[in-house]
């Protein structure tokens, strides 16, 4: 019989294939809620978004839509949210105001001073 086939390793642990280590923690939790947008619709028509690359499949939305979801029942590799509002277009603005804030601040820079050679003089001369 070949070994290399065998669901046991040579010490007697069992092996686990193509299963993501179900200890890790998980970047949502129940009851939280989040402003997302809905990148894909699955299989069955759900809205799919992702928390730091966390799915999270919600019922009735569409691709493209800009929501605010709370989070009812998390799982092994996803989580199960209900839309509770649309994000309203200030929320969106303030969104942009703050990643836009750290880029104007690279932007403004000290001119320096235009260096006195001593011009003034000869043309007074």
């Amino acid at each position: 019989m070949i070994e290399r086939f065998s669901k046991f390793t040579k010490f007697g642990e069992k092996r686990r294939f193509d299963r993501r280590n179900e200890n890790f923690e998980k970047p949502v939790n129940v009851g939280e809620e989040y402003d997302v947008e809905i990148t894909q619709v699955g299989s069955k028509g759900d809205g799919i978004a992702r928390v730091k690359n966390f799915v999270i499949f919600i019922p009735n939305t569409k691709q493209g839509e800009k929501c605010k979801v709370k989070i009812k029942e998390v799982r092994a590799k996803f989580a199960v949210a209900e839309k509770i509002g649309a994000v309203t277009k200030k929320e969106i603005a303030e969104e942009k105001v703050i990643e836009e804030a750290p880029k104007q601040e690279k932007k403004v820079e000290e001119k320096p001073e235009k260096e006195d050679l001593g011009e003034d003089i000869e043309k007074n001369k």
